[in-house]
């Protein structure tokens, strides 16, 4: 065998020994004839795992979900022409959410470009702005150096995912024919990688001086909205709160809401009662400090609106500008537990006598009229919330559908002392992906962590492909199903003529034949004790499992507006 029969599948052997070398472990595979050196390389590399996803878009958010729950790249392996075009959804999702994956697209070598030839498109920066950084490696390189290079490039691009924003890197590869070697050569890992340590961002005890002089006896607010933070991030702002004797507004994808840390401060029920105009108009913060994504939370959005410019204090470590609201004072590029620690040793004078009280009155009023809600034996989300986060064991792992389901969450999860994590594509917000995101996370996740999805059925319908990826998994997907759009409903659209037609949008499907197509256990419920023997059994048992919970969109709309009447006229 000549070395021009080997070159392609060393060539790409080289480039993913580069990538597990800096820490990738796991790829995710779509079939294709030009990625078959890729493919067959990550097969036969001893420290990656590999899964297969027939489709493209799925395959991305199965990754997506990967990584998102280990923190950790997670490579992409596709063929080339429309096929990487697919993962677009997912790359969005990845670049305004933060989360590393490195992608590998096969390509044509550069004479069948721009000629006609078959299945070729320009694939050069395809993703755009959207991914950190692209490279476009040459045609195979046979001598030793070229295939030193071709490794450094794949270390490279993996710590560009991960640092100093991180997110999504493209790598396009064109091979030459033949892609499939008669006889598989013998390949060994080099095994050395360039070690990056990442820093943690202090902040510059100046800034911290002047902040906290600044806030010191001031009426202020903390918000955590989504984020990924550290374990100690917790413990810390908490601390933090308690010094400051100030509320602590905690979206439920910040990581607050549940957990054994200080939750004194904490306020899961603002949603409601920052609808209250009579409250938000006397008490008006005299400086906000956040931390992570804006909150879900569109009554907060409105209330931090009338902040005056420059009382925002945000905290992001990786270089962005999030403040939607344009009121930003200070910014500070730090590790937020650093920005919590350094602020907490510096505070001297907390916020003044009222300030906390009222805010806990709110939420304490607000928390009753809720859990009255929940038990009044109307069927709806606040009766389906609570009991999906009691019923799931400590440690578990919930993955929360954009539109309603996050919505509803934020409404009615209140907190828990055991241990929750929420998770949610929140960078662009779309309701593409989320079946597939979920059997990622499952699979990444540790053994015995229990899995749940929470999404709606325009979500369901979006991504019933990723079921296939359901055979290797364990999870329960819970499909809130209000016959179409139903955010739409709270929204001045709900009043049109033609509102069926263009905003909610019902399929009118019968999820039961989608769930027989994949040879999953199903049950429709349409009652509270129906759901929670539905439950029940589904945590009992392996594999994926599905609920769908039909909820009357109207009944639902209605007993949200009662609840948020009954808060403001309390």
């Amino acid at each position: 065998m000549n070395a021009g029969e080997t070159a392609n599948l060393q060539f790409a052997y080289a480039l993913l020994d580069g990538r597990a070398a800096a820490g990738v472990e796991r790829v995710v595979i779509s079939p294709g004839s030009r990625s078959t050196p890729l493919a067959l390389a990550s097969e036969l590399h001893p420290s990656l795992q590999t899964w297969v996803q027939v489709d493209e878009r799925c395959a991305a958010f199965f990754a997506l979900g990967m990584a998102r729950v280990t923190a950790a790249p997670v490579a992409l392996l596709a063929t080339s022409g429309s096929a990487p075009a697919h993962w677009y959804p997912a790359v969005i999702e990845a670049d305004q959410a933060g989360i590393p994956l490195v992608l590998l697209s096969a390509d044509r070598p550069l004479e069948l470009q721009g000629c006609g030839s078959n299945q070729t498109i320009d694939q050069h920066k395809l993703f755009q702005q959207a991914v950190r950084a692209f490279h476009a490696l040459p045609a195979i390189v046979q001598h030793q150096q070229g295939q030193a290079f071709v490794r450094s490039v794949a270390m490279r691009a993996v710590h560009q995912s991960c640092w100093p924003l991180p997110g999504p890197v493209h790598i396009n590869v064109p091979f030459h024919e033949p892609l499939l070697e008669k006889t598989i050569p013998r390949l060994t890992p080099e095994g050395s990688a360039a070690t990056v340590e990442l820093p943690t961002l202090m902040p510059p005890d100046a800034q911290l001086d002047r902040i906290a002089t600044r806030i010191a006896g001031q009426a202020g607010l903390i918000v955590c909205g989504p984020g990924r933070f550290e374990a100690e991030f917790a413990p810390s702002v908490t601390r933090l709160a308690e010094k400051l004797n100030c509320p602590l507004l905690a979206d439920p994808l910040s990581g607050l809401r549940f957990g054994d840390h200080d939750r004194a401060r904490i306020l899961c029920h603002y949603d409601a009662f920052l609808r209250r105009a009579a409250f938000c108009n006397r008490y008006r913060p005299q400086w906000v400090l956040r931390f992570g994504s804006m909150p879900v939370s569109r009554s907060l959005l409105h209330y931090l609106q009338h902040l005056q410019s420059g009382k925002l204090i945000v905290v992001d470590p990786y270089g962005r500008w999030p403040d939607p609201l344009h009121r930003t004072g200070e910014m500070l590029r730090a590790t937020p537990q650093a920005v919590c620690d350094g602020l907490a040793a510096r505070i001297a004078c907390p916020t003044p006598d009222g300030w906390w009280e009222a805010f806990s009155r709110q939420e304490q009023v607000s928390a009753q009229l809720c859990h009255d809600l929940g038990v009044s034996g109307h069927w709806f989300e606040a009766q389906l919330v609570p009991a999906l986060l009691d019923r799931l064991p400590a440690g578990s792992l919930l993955f929360a559908g954009n539109s309603m389901p996050v919505r509803e969450l934020d409404s009615f999860s209140g907190q828990f002392e055991k241990p929750l994590q929420l998770v949610a594509n929140r960078g662009a917000s779309g309701i593409d992906g989320h079946v597939s995101s979920l059997l990622g996370l499952a699979s990444a996740s540790a053994d015995g962590t229990t899995v749940a999805g929470l999404i709606g059925d325009l979500a369901f319908y979006h991504d019933m492909n990723g079921l296939l990826a359901a055979p290797d998994c364990n999870a329960t997907l819970i499909i809130i199903n209000n016959d179409g759009g139903g955010i739409f409903r709270y929204l001045p659209q709900a009043g049109l003529d033609a509102f069926e037609r263009y905003w909610s949008t019902p399929t009118g499907l019968d999820f039961r034949h989608a769930a027989d197509l994949y040879r999953l256990p199903f049950r429709r419920v349409g009652r509270a004790d129906e759901f929670q023997q539905a439950l029940n059994d589904s945590l009992s048992q392996q594999g994926v499992k599905i609920i769908e919970a039909v909820i009357n969109p109207q009944h639902s709309v209605e007993r949200h507006r009662a609840y948020w009447e009954a808060v403001c006229n309390h």
